[in-house]
């Protein structure tokens, strides 16, 4: 309970924004550095010069005031010696007053220490008078007087400076790196707010920029959402399919059972009519729930062997009586590609139904790279215009003039399936002109 308590206390402490917390970040160490470097400075730096220079001059008024006391106390006796060491010799003002010094005047606690230390007659110091000077009252064996010095020979000359230029660039550093901040963070404020737009159901636009982090976050949050659109489009042209497919055979259903007569026993073809009705809308139905369905999850990406996973798609093809064959497999025989094998097989089979549907027979090639793996399936069937290949891999697309379509046609999902898989694996579909058999080529090209 002790944690929760200290992290809500430190959540509350915290700023909240990205922006405040890299700032925070960023100029925190910038604020602890200065205020260390200037606690040493004034401990260290400027007090042990103060206290050098005192000691010195101190050395200087002792001689002046043994030189003095050796005339008697005769403060004229000095003037000799006084004159070349700068220092003034002069009578007090008044009595006696005790040590003064401006409160903001932290070096003049060094100079009265160290100044007391050296000379053991000092009445009194006097800084507070003239900041400029410094005025030492000395008890002579005649009588009370004055030794007073250009404060500058017992303080560091303008100390300040170094603090002001290190402050000054501190404020010049933190400007610059607050702009720096900015821009690298105006690109992760810009995601967000597309990703919050997005989940409010609204599309904004969005261009990925930034370091190479940010940008590829960006590039997959418009992967995802351009994957989420076309999820949305697809299933709304799946229901418009299913309305429009099923509509057809449920209207001849109903026409032949609206001819039946209860008297008379139907004939054995209106019987044979409605079960071919039956059954292509169960196979229109089942193409819907195969492309609606999501093996993504079901199928993890494993290593497979590609010449195993190839033989068995061919065998599979041979036992439900299609003509296919493997033709070739380029690269490493026994080489190995990590993809989803149901996903794959789903996808190849699919291409392998539409080779035996509008063809007689079907080859399929496979190339394994070092960096990729592509899958071929051609047949010997009419193919598809050039024109119409991009709408040849939409969802519930039938090309009926160029593939020749017969009754016992698909529900024009096999290319978009295998299109939808390869763009699952991260890679596409392309479909052209066979080169050997002349019909529809389609090659599936994934990543390795």
């Amino acid at each position: 309970m002790a944690n929760q308590a200290d992290g809500g206390w430190m959540k509350g402490v915290l700023p909240r924004g990205l922006y405040g917390r890299a700032a925070l970040i960023l100029f925190l160490p910038v604020v602890v550095v200065t205020l260390v470097v200037s606690v040493m400075f004034l401990q260290r730096h400027f007090e042990g010069v103060t206290r050098q220079m005192s000691s010195s001059m101190a050395r200087e008024l002792a001689f002046v005031a043994a030189r003095i006391d050796q005339a008697g106390g005769r403060p004229a006796a000095g003037q000799d010696i006084a004159a070349p060491l700068g220092v003034t010799i002069g009578a007090p003002a008044g009595p006696g007053q005790g040590d003064r010094r401006l409160f903001y005047d932290f070096s003049g606690r060094v100079v009265i220490e160290v100044l007391r230390e050296a000379l053991g007659d000092i009445a009194a110091i006097d800084l507070a008078s003239d900041d400029k000077r410094v005025i030492v009252t000395v008890d002579g064996a005649a009588g009370p007087y004055t030794l007073a010095f250009d404060r500058s020979r017992v303080s560091a000359s303008n100390p300040h400076q170094l603090l002001v230029l290190m402050v000054f660039t501190s404020l010049l550093m933190t400007g610059i790196a607050t702009v720096f901040l900015r821009n690298q963070l105006r690109p992760i404020r810009r995601l967000a707010e597309a990703a919050e737009e997005y989940g409010k159901g609204r599309m904004v636009s969005y261009r990925p920029s930034g370091a190479s982090e940010v940008r590829s976050a960006g590039t997959a949050f418009l992967d995802m959402r351009n994957r989420l659109e076309r999820q949305n489009e697809q299933r709304k042209l799946m229901m418009s399919g299913i309305s429009h497919d099923l509509r057809t055979p449920l209207t001849r259903l109903r026409l032949g059972l609206s001819m039946m007569s209860p008297d008379l026993p139907p004939e054995d073809e209106d019987l044979r009519a409605m079960e071919a009705d039956i059954a292509e809308m169960n196979r229109m139905v089942d193409a819907f729930l195969d492309y609606a369905r999501d093996e993504a999850q079901d199928s993890p990406p494993q290593p497979t062997s590609v010449a195993d996973f190839l033989d068995g798609i061919v065998s599979d093809a041979q036992r439900a009586g299609q003509r296919v064959a493997l033709r070739s497999l380029e690269g490493d025989a026994g080489g190995r590609a990590t993809f989803r094998p149901d996903m794959l097989r789903r996808a190849l089979e699919n291409l392998l139904g539409n080779a035996a549907r509008h063809g007689t027979r079907a080859e399929l090639d496979a190339a394994l790279g070092p960096r990729s793996l592509r899958i071929g399936v051609e047949d010997d069937g009419p193919g598809i215009p050039d024109d119409s290949l991009d709408t040849a891999m939409r969802p519930f697309t039938r090309l009926d003039p160029a593939r020749g379509r017969n009754s016992g046609g698909g529900a024009g999902l096999g290319l978009a399936i295998a299109a939808d898989v390869a763009r699952a694996h991260g890679g596409q579909l392309r479909l052209g002109r066979g080169q050997r058999l002349g019909g529809l080529r389609a090659e599936i090209v994934i990543p390795r």
